[in-house]
Order: structure tokens, then sequence, then C-alpha cells
């Protein structure tokens, strides 16, 4: 047990994970400063485009014939998804062009996080872990239609460059990390679920340091999409999590990965600790919800409390709560429900618990959701600062605030409460996979 002499209401158990490299790719953001800087602004970063008929595609050309059907030309989208420097990790330019683009940019997010860490992989003495995961890929779909690559390149070289299962033994490989190497994944809940992963990993000392991360690429980006009352999409492009408009989400690309070390290990070796992983959980809803596709209450109350119990908190002292915040009105009034039956003890008497998804910012990022989440919530602790969540104006009317302690944060404002401030962030996944995390400022 570590106790911080200038701070002794911060007890450190020895199961905390500190946060000590990250590196993001998000809509509009190439960098977590750059991030911040739209997230503090309360700045949206889909991209809305014109499209004629022409460029839709034909399945989207149905709109005529159905008027409950419409084209949205909006997009989350990233920059250089297209830009991969081969050389730099020893591929040739052929090997570069067929592989998945979510497996280039996921290599150079974890090269980028662990050199914001401070340190070389060649010259790092333990062993590194990678837990990472993706999104289906859709880019292998466009190698199918070209015959001639089969004539330059082996069916084995085209697969290793697309298949999911290589996404982290890339990574190993390339970076000359010989931890375990793990790729993963659970839906929208796959970031988080890495984290947990390499959090055990590193409590139990298979690796003395650990890569997490998610990636979702989209090929093409610039697409949109067709709305259809009743689907899980948005009717006009834009994520509003919690609010009684809120009628569907909007999917897109991002990638995000962070470096994490125990704390006590980070602390000796004076690493740079952005945030502090004080306790996290991970379940599946099994069968007692509406669907498969369908999200569930209890599922997710009781992984929210696993990850405050096991971190050993106080849910008094949780301030702030980054929701998954689908933006469907049955998502979000699920996820509510399970928020305020995870806190039931809580005192109700003041709305002291601010909430907010950054779906409302970037869109829904599927793999990489939970690390932008995440990510936007270290940055909140850094700057001790709570930025905007868009687009929120009168909740879901399944949604009853005034009964709990939380409220919607619409406003940049000072992070106030008590030192330490706590936070908790969620992802929930298509299938029931849910995952908490307790963040402490460092």
């Amino acid at each position: 047990m570590i106790n911080i002499s200038k701070q002794p209401e911060t007890v450190y158990h020895g199961s905390e994970i500190a946060i000590i490299g990250i590196s993001c790719k998000f809509p509009g953001a190439d960098h977590y400063d750059e991030f911040w800087h739209n997230l503090e602004n309360g700045v949206e970063s889909i991209t809305f485009f014109h499209t004629d008929n022409n460029e839709q595609p034909a399945n989207q050309k149905k709109e005529k014939a159905n008027e409950l059907v419409h084209f949205v030309p909006a997009s989350p989208m990233i920059n250089g998804a297209d830009e991969f420097d081969a050389a730099f990790f020893g591929y040739t330019s052929l090997e570069a062009e067929i592989m998945d683009p979510q497996q280039r940019i996921l290599l150079e997010c974890s090269w980028e996080a662990l050199e914001n860490a401070g340190y070389d992989a060649e010259q790092y003495e333990g062993a590194v872990g990678v837990f990472v995961g993706c999104r289906m890929n859709t880019y292998v779909f466009n190698l199918i239609s070209h015959a001639e690559l089969k004539e330059k390149l082996s069916v084995i070289t085209i697969g290793a460059g697309n298949d999911f299962g290589l996404l982290a033994p890339r990574i190993s490989y390339k970076m000359n990390l010989t931890g375990p190497s793990y790729s993963l994944h659970t839906g929208c809940s796959t970031s988080l679920v890495n984290l947990h992963l390499a959090c055990q990993s590193l409590l139990i000392d298979e690796c003395q340091m650990a890569i997490a991360g998610g990636v979702s690429v989209y090929d093409p980006q610039k697409t949109g999409y067709a709305y259809q009352p009743g689907g899980m999409l948005s009717p006009d492009g834009h994520c509003r999590p919690y609010d009684e408009k809120a009628s569907g989400t909007v999917f897109g690309s991002g990638a995000g990965a962070v470096i994490l070390k125990r704390l006590e290990d980070a602390i000796a070796d004076g690493d740079y600790i952005h945030a502090v992983i004080k306790g996290s959980a991970t379940n599946n809803d099994g069968v007692t919800k509406a669907s498969f596709t369908a999200p569930g209450v209890e599922g997710q109350a009781t992984v929210i409390k696993e990850a405050i119990s096991n971190a050993g908190v106080d849910p008094e002292s949780i301030s702030y709560i980054e929701g998954h915040g689908s933006s469907t009105a049955l998502g979000d009034s699920i996820e509510f429900l399970a928020m305020k039956k995870a806190f039931i003890q809580r005192d109700k008497r003041a709305a002291d618990c601010a909430i907010g998804s950054v779906k409302s910012n970037v869109g829904h990022l599927e793999a990489a959701a939970g690390m932008a989440g995440l990510i936007k919530t270290v940055m909140s602790l850094k700057h001790k600062q709570l930025p905007p969540s868009l687009h929120f104006e009168r909740p879901n009317p399944e949604i009853d605030f005034a009964r709990t302690p939380f409220y919607v944060n619409t406003e940049l404002k000072p992070w106030a409460g008590e030192y330490p401030r706590r936070a908790g962030v969620s992802a929930s996944g298509m299938g029931g996979t849910n995952a908490h995390d307790i963040l402490e400022e460092a």
C-alpha cells in the first residue's frame, strides 16, 4: 500500500494501473491535444458533404420509391487513412497497399503511443503486451475484385495483411514486443475490454508494460448512409446522447492506443502519468434482455458496481461518467437505468455527478469508441475541466434525472470537487459484452 504524504486521502492498494502514453487519430484530430481542443470548444467533428443521386450507392437510390428512407451525407472521418510510411516499418509499397488500413493505422498509433511514453521498444528490458481490436475489415472486399494481385502476391500474403487475428501479432513483431499479444473484438466495447485484459496481464506480471487500443476504419470513408425509421442510424447525421430527440447514431472511423504500466512501477521509473486506472470490470448480459442486439440493464449495472468494487473507491467520490451514449432512445434509457441502479445508494439530494458522451462530438467509432471515451476522460482529468456533451436540450422522456445524482454537462466548466477527481467510463457492445473503468487523476 502506497500513501502519498501530500495528499493523505489518496491511498493506492497496489492494483492501480498508470496510463503513461497516449496516441490517437479521431475525426478532426490527429493528436490528443488537438482532440482536447475540439472537446473543450464543443466542436462536432462529423463531416457533412454534398452529394447528388449519382454518387449514392445503388441500394440507397431507392429513397424516392420509399419516402421513409432517405440518404444522410454524413461520416465521422479521419485524416491520412490512405497514408502509410511503408519503408519505415519494413514493408514494400505493394505489401502496404494490400494491407487493411486498420492494421496500418493501429501500428502507427502503437508506435506513437510508446514514443509518447518515452520508451524505445528495442531498449526496454521488460515484456510489453499488446491488446487491441478492430471492426470488420471492409477493405478486403476491394482486393477481391483485383485478380492481378494474386499474380503478384500469394494468397497467404494478402490474407496476412487482412486477417483480424494478426492485428496484435503484427504490432508485436514490428516493434519487437515479447509480451502477450491478443487481437480481440467484442463489438463496440472492444477498446475497453482490451484495456481491462491489459490491466489484468500487468497485475499478474505477464508483462511489465502493455499497449491497449482499438481502431475502426471504413473504406471508403465518405459514403454516408441510408436512414430508416426504427433503425440504429441518426436521421440527420447528429448524435444526441440522452436527449429526447435521440433517434440514432452515426458510425465512423477512428483509432486510439494507450501505454499502461503498474502504478508503483511507473512512479519508481519516473514516468509521466496521464491518469490512473483504479479498477475495471467486464461481463455479458446473457439472455436476460429483449434481444441479442438490445442492451441489458442488469448486465450494465453489474459491471459498473464490479468496477467500483475492484477500484476500492466510494461511489460518492465519482463525479463524472463518460457514458456509452449510443444516442438511440432505447439504448440511452437502458444505460441510464443501469447507472441509476448501480448508484442506488448514492445521495440523490443534489445533482453532483455529470455525464456525457464523446459520440456527440465524433460519432460512434465502434471498436475505437471506448478508447475515444477513455482519452476524453483522461484529458478532462488532466485539465481539471468537464467539456460539454453536445446536442442536449431536453432529456429522453424515459430518463428521470430529477431522482438521481446525474445531470448532462452541456458547457465547459471547471471540474469541481475534492481531490482526487474520479470518473467512470462505460462501453457496451452488440451481443451484450459490457466494460467499465474507474479513472483517477494522477
